[in-house]
């Protein structure tokens, strides 16, 4: 765990930006970069498994994914844990399982089974005192209490501001560590979110990025996650290259900074600081080999 995160959860360090990784060379990149905390994106995971973010990845798969994350990085990771696949029992498996993976935080929405992404339409509503169980459940669940629990609310796009008062309430009084009100889609909208969570005094999670990290952590906000940080730029990206090998039957040029020369035997095989191999640690590997090799 770094300093940064155990800074943050002793209240030294107010602030927290983790951008949105889903798989372990997001997470690798993410982590050569310098983020102090890493936010797992239940959409990135589902999209990475070739599906939309409606509550068709499992538990099992959402799982493996942290650890992938965790692994990969070596930061703290935020997770995205659905609705917990179940009742408050399921919840306190989800726990220990996401525990067990190397996450330090999970959310857990009050959307009805199956979910849908909290920017998605249909979204339908558990009750609050469900939700509180389910909170309570999970808080019980943790092996420590530097474990987070953060309890998601999807309400404003159903209900309405005074429900998500209501609900974030009664979340917070159940144990859960932070609140986050998802489907902040406008300027107006956080302002309401400021000004109906944050200034009474919530600890809150911003998930958007209709503001800076600076002035979310002006405005009173513990964590601010970017969920498509990597996965959109990777989608045009990978998109634009194998619609230009469409079209040409050739592979785009590759910088030379990220290239990877073929059938090279050592070090050579990495071309620059910023190489593809050099961020997933070929340079340690042949450090490593020559350590461990066998000498007559």
């Amino acid at each position: 765990m770094t300093q940064a995160w155990l800074d943050w959860l002793a209240g030294r360090r107010p602030f927290i930006l983790a951008p949105g990784v889903y798989d372990g060379l997001t997470a690798k990149i993410a982590g050569s970069i310098g983020f102090d905390a890493l936010y797992m994106t239940g959409f990135g995971t589902a999209a990475s498994l070739g599906m939309p973010d409606v509550g068709l990845a499992t538990l099992t798969e959402m799982t493996a994914n942290v650890a992938r994350v965790a692994e990969a990085s070596g930061l703290p990771v935020i997770a995205d844990a659905d609705t917990g696949y179940g009742n408050p029992l399921n919840v306190q498996r989800t726990v220990r399982a996401y525990q067990r993976a190397g996450a330090v935080a999970l959310h857990l929405e009050d959307q009805a089974f199956p979910k849908k992404c909290g920017f998605f339409e249909g979204k339908r509503l558990i009750p609050a005192a469900e939700h509180v169980q389910k909170i309570k459940a999970a808080c019980d669940a943790r092996a420590s209490d530097d474990f987070v629990i953060i309890a998601r609310t999807d309400a404003l796009a159903v209900t309405g501001w005074d429900d998500v008062a209501d609900r974030v309430n009664a979340y917070r009084e159940a144990g859960a560590d932070l609140i986050f009100v998802d489907g902040i889609r406008t300027r107006a909208d956080l302002d309401g979110y400021v000004d109906r969570v944050v200034r009474p005094g919530l600890p809150a999670l911003y998930n958007g990025a209709l503001v800076p990290a600076a002035e979310a952590e002006a405005l009173g906000f513990r964590i601010q996650i970017l969920p498509g940080a990597a996965l959109q730029a990777a989608f045009e990206a990978i998109r634009g290259a194998l619609q230009t090998v469409k079209d040409t039957g050739q592979q785009p040029a590759v910088s030379p900074d990220a290239a990877i020369t073929p059938g090279a035997a050592g070090p050579a095989s990495t071309a620059g600081l910023g190489s593809i191999t050099d961020v997933l640690g070929l340079p340690t590997v042949y450090d490593l080999e020559r350590r461990y090799m066998v000498t007559s």
